[in-house]
């Protein structure tokens, strides 16, 4: 997957509990779970915000895109006629 959650940095960080940080933001620990493991196939821009207002940080310190190791190569775009 190449966005990366990076939740967990930022828990050990402030030294926060899952379940501290899952009643801050107003998630359940499970679907705080979800994110940190990389299998949620959606954020909201509601809770991007509220987890950035409970850890202070911006979106970046959260998310990460990396390189997919399995992507083909992209090959250059045709011209259109």
């Amino acid at each position: 997957m190449p966005i990366v959650v990076r939740i967990d940095v930022e828990l050990a960080r402030r030294k926060m509990s899952v379940g501290e940080f899952a009643e801050r933001v107003g998630l359940t620990p499970a679907n705080v779970a979800v994110l940190k493991n990389g299998r949620a196939k959606a954020v909201r821009f509601s809770t991007l915000e509220a987890m950035c207002r409970v850890l202070d940080c911006q979106p970046g310190d959260l998310l990460e895109w990396v390189e997919d190791d399995h992507a083909a190569p992209h090959a250059p775009h045709e011209a259109r006629r």
